[in-house]
């Protein structure tokens, strides 16, 4: 019979069996130095990966310490707290003094579009062979753009220098503080101050929903303690509590936005608000629209915009679902200051509504209008989505018929008036669609016929004018007192 012995002991190794919990202090102090600006690896639930990430900021609750990320080239509004268990720390990088400036503008830029290109002036016999072949083709529309070739060239070249809508600086430009506080927080600013790149506010409770926010809003710093800031959906009154909102309720006796309503269709109304005469609840949309808009900056002289709420009715009352806000007085031809369509009502059209909505009131003040620039990176897709609708809408209307066989003529102007459009978006949106083509000494718009088939009233909601009752305002020029008669 054998003998029994008993087994060696097994000896401990050094590696631990199982991933390490929370983090306590004394672990902390072991891990390697992780400041404001360094760079590490962190893992991005959406991506399921790991992610280039900056640590914009630290902290320690409850004994364990955060750290609030930005992933590098990824909009802010995916910026988020993380623990140390979500970092390749194998792979950290400290902050390079000479270059952390010019690192905090670069990750803050919003991802921007390529530079537009600009056909010549003059073409080669291949070019001109292929223009021509287009020309021919029985399923492309070709207008003539009776614009002087050489103007116009000049004005395609400007319009293909100039910065892109969404850029906030050119690359090699410093940015410097604004020096105007202008309006309803639509001031757009370069480069987060250090205290607004992190959010402040967990979540916010308006009317049906709760949302998270994407962005930092200065509210009062004894709401950014609170798990949840409610809202008032009428008045847009913020309370730290439910029963606070509750209180508040058997008081605020609105059940729509204060102000005119100018526009009723079926369940969808806009609401006219005077920056002057409604102070407190401009100032409040001006606070919960930061939450959702990054390159804005709020200042609290709202007295010189006018505020259009967009708003969905139920039984319980009309429901914001978005805003837009224009300067009373623009000597740049601004029509819409600020947008936003919030959250819970996105990817329903609504964007595109308040669009052409700010054009057709344009229209009805005789006035060619623009958007205040720069845009947003969402911003500038939904106006160019517009563009170039109404743009193409425009050009179907002046189509000729099948047994036509001449090019109807036209000029940029003529376009711009038509669709209250300015002239600089008219001939970016033809660049973004890719139909101005130069053939044969002067420019024409060469149109697919697919492509006009693709923007044909597609939209689920559009303006209908018979249900706006709005009047233009009418502008009286302040006199000086001591002028000298």
């Amino acid at each position: 019979m054998p003998m029994v012995t008993e087994p060696a002991p097994t000896k401990l190794t050094d590696t631990p069996l199982e991933p390490i919990g929370p983090l306590d202090t004394k672990v902390v102090q072991r891990l390697p130095k992780m400041t404001e600006g360094c760079l590490v690896p962190v893992y991005m639930d959406i991506q399921q990966a790991f992610v280039p990430a900056e640590i914009v900021s630290t902290r320690e609750m409850n004994g364990v310490h955060e750290f609030y990320i930005h992933y590098v080239n990824y909009n802010r509004r995916l910026d988020e707290w993380v623990t140390v268990d979500r970092m390749n720390l194998k792979e950290l990088t400290q902050p390079s003094s000479s270059s952390s400036s010019s690192n905090n503008i670069s990750h803050e830029m919003s991802v921007t579009s390529l530079p537009r290109t600009v056909q010549p002036s003059t073409t080669t016999a291949s070019t001109a062979a292929s223009s021509a072949a287009e020309l021919s083709l029985g399923n492309t529309t070709t207008f003539f753009l009776s614009d002087d070739a050489d103007s116009l060239n000049s004005d395609l070249s400007r319009a293909a220098t100039l910065p892109s809508l969404t850029d906030p600086l050119p690359a090699t430009a410093t940015p410097t503080a604004p020096t105007i506080a202008r309006g309803n927080g639509n001031a757009h600013h370069s480069g987060a101050h250090s205290i607004t790149k992190v959010k402040n506010i967990n979540m916010i409770h308006l009317g049906r929903y709760f949302i998270k926010p994407w962005y930092f809003s200065p509210y009062p710093e004894e709401f950014t303690a609170s798990p949840v800031v409610y809202i008032c959906e009428f008045c847009l009154k913020y309370c730290k509590d439910v029963e606070a909102l509750k209180r508040h309720r058997t008081k605020c006796t609105l059940f729509h936005p204060p102000g005119n309503e100018i526009y009723r269709n079926g369940t969808i109304s806009f609401f006219e608000i005077d920056g002057r005469k409604n102070k407190s609840y401009a100032h409040n949309i001006c606070l919960l629209a930061k939450l959702f808009l990054d390159h804005k900056t709020l200042y609290y002289d709202t007295d010189p915009f006018m505020f259009y709420i967009l708003t969905e009715f139920d039984a319980q009352g009309f429901h914001i679902v978005g805003y837009f806000s224009k300067d009373k007085e623009s000597s740049e031809d601004y029509n819409l200051s600020c947008i936003l369509t919030l959250p819970p009502y996105q990817k329903k059209g609504y964007g595109h509504f308040m669009i052409e909505f700010s054009y057709t009131l344009s229209k009805l003040e005789g006035k060619i209008g623009t958007p205040e620039k720069p845009l947003s990176d969402l911003g500038l897709l939904s106006y160019r989505r517009y563009w170039s609708e109404a743009i193409l809408q425009t050009l179907l209307k002046h189509k000729p018929k099948d047994s036509e066989t001449d090019y109807p003529s036209l000029s940029i102007n003529d376009l711009s008036e038509m669709t209250a459009i300015k002239k600089e978006d008219v001939l970016a949106a033809l660049q973004n669609l890719n139909i101005i083509r130069y053939h044969q000494g002067s420019y024409v718009l060469s149109i697919p016929k697919d492509l006009f088939d693709s923007y044909q009233d597609k939209r689920r909601l559009r303006v209908d004018a018979k249900n706006l009752f709005w009047t233009p305002r009418v502008t009286t020029k302040s006199t000086n007192q001591f002028q000298s008669k």
